[in-house]
């Protein structure tokens, strides 16, 4: 990955990579669900409600199952072997592995993938009777196994009883002393054991992850699943490859999200909303039929009231938008509540920032049915009551009766000829 940040961490659509696998995990029905950390990484998991086991070494893929046998071994049944960089994974295919290998009543199965161009993957070699013989790495193998087309993906589901043995009995084979997984299922085989092989029907779903363009694609895949999840639940997205939405989101039936939106984390769009093209929506509310956009950013804490309007060029962040109420173009909109029935026009600003350090931000309060003008500024914490007008161009430092109609501005001035002078000088 060439990076600073362990691989696992990496985030695809907001959740890090390792996170992807960890919840296919809980859908195949993995538990209790054990992630085999470094030193350095296991706090990272200590509010994930997984069990961490700590591999002390970087010493291969067999010494990390073995790490978490001690939170395992009293584990009757089978034990599902994931790898972290697998992001693609449905729980579906994990189930469907599960039940091979119960269905063969097999000591060991590896699920297995057939990709177009099996580069340097270890082979999967068969008996004569489909069984499996050896995992041959693909560096090792000779001219007839290179041609075989069926690889290891480096998941594995093992019979309990038949793993830990196996594990004992793994030996380094280079100067590093890293003990193989791939070598347990040879050893399962010596002993007399069973193992099968179940083919992955889709062999995107088993790619690994180890660069920042395999990251990307895995992201293409990823934000496909999620948008034909929501296309086929009744949302309209007009071009579903430029529009990104993270799997936290949650939309209703007819909703409409226009081309370039990204929509993120804890947001939930109601019934009959529209997001325009280029927006970006996160931890928001969007009541039934508000319309966003284009070019709206809504930031976290936003909520948008039914048939509300987040217009062109508005950011809105930490604040409530009522019902029917407009902010229709080029506005800050901070820290705010704003009633039912208002119309914000164009250049508002929430001047909500405090002048003395170590205040907290003040709010700016504005009533029902409220009119203000263009260029309005509102300095924080201040109040407008319904009913009001603000004059254009004003900043408004106090608090505005209802009804009332607030000015804030000089009186203008017309200096006859002075263009012309200034000119002629």
């Amino acid at each position: 990955m060439r990076s600073s940040v362990p691989k696992h961490f990496h985030p695809l659509l907001g959740r890090p990579m390792v996170d992807w696998i960890l919840e296919v995990g809980r859908g195949a029905g993995a538990d209790p669900l054990v992630v085999v950390a470094s030193p350095s990484t296991r706090e990272r998991f200590a509010e994930s409600g997984v069990a961490v086991a700590v591999q002390e070494q970087p010493l291969g893929t067999g010494d990390a199952v073995r790490a978490a046998r001690p939170m395992l071994e009293d584990h009757p049944g089978d034990v599902l072997i994931l790898s972290g960089d697998t992001p693609m994974l449905t729980a579906g295919l994990l189930r469907e592995l599960v039940d091979a290998h119960r269905d063969a009543a097999a000591d060991a199965t590896i699920l297995s993938a057939e990709p177009p161009d099996p580069r340097l993957y270890g082979r999967v070699v068969r008996n004569g009777d489909g069984s499996v013989a050896r995992i041959v790495e693909g560096t090792d193998a000779g001219p007839e196994e290179q041609r075989i087309r069926e690889v290891n993906t480096s998941i594995y589901v093992f019979r309990s009883a038949a793993l830990w043995p196996a594990l004992e009995r793994l030996e380094p084979k280079n100067v590093q002393g890293e003990l193989y997984l791939t070598d347990a299922v040879e050893i399962v085989v010596r002993r007399g054991g069973s193992v099968t092989a179940h083919v992955a029907a889709d062999y995107r779903q088993t790619g690994g992850v180890n660069t920042r363009a395999e990251l990307a694609q895995a992201a293409a895949v990823l934000r496909d699943r999620v948008n034909e999840a929501h296309m086929l639940a009744g949302v309209t997205l007009v071009d579903p490859q430029t529009t990104w939405i993270e799997p936290t989101v949650e939309i209703e039936p007819d909703v409409t999200v226009h081309p370039f939106t990204i929509i993120r984390g804890a947001t939930r769009i109601a019934t009959g909303a529209e997001i325009g093209a280029n927006s970006v929506v996160v931890d928001t509310h969007v009541g039934a039929g508000a319309t966003v956009g284009p070019f709206c950013y809504l930031r976290p804490g936003t909520v948008l009231g039914e048939s509300s309007k987040a217009g062109t060029y508005v950011e809105i962040k930490n604040s409530r938008i009522g019902d029917r109420t407009k902010v229709p173009h080029l506005s800050y909109i901070g820290d705010a509540e704003i009633g039912a029935d208002t119309n914000v026009a164009a250049g508002a600003i929430t001047a909500n920032f405090p002048h003395e350090p170590g205040r907290p931000k003040g709010r700016t309060r504005i009533g029902n049915n409220v009119r203000t003008g263009i260029h309005n500024g509102f300095v924080a914490p201040i109040e407008i009551g319904d009913g009001a007008w603000i004059a254009a161009g004003s900043v408004i430092t106090k608090d505005v009766p209802a009804d009332a109609l607030a000015f804030a501005r000089p009186r203008q001035e017309n200096k006859e000829g002075y263009a012309a002078r200034r000119r002629e000088s």
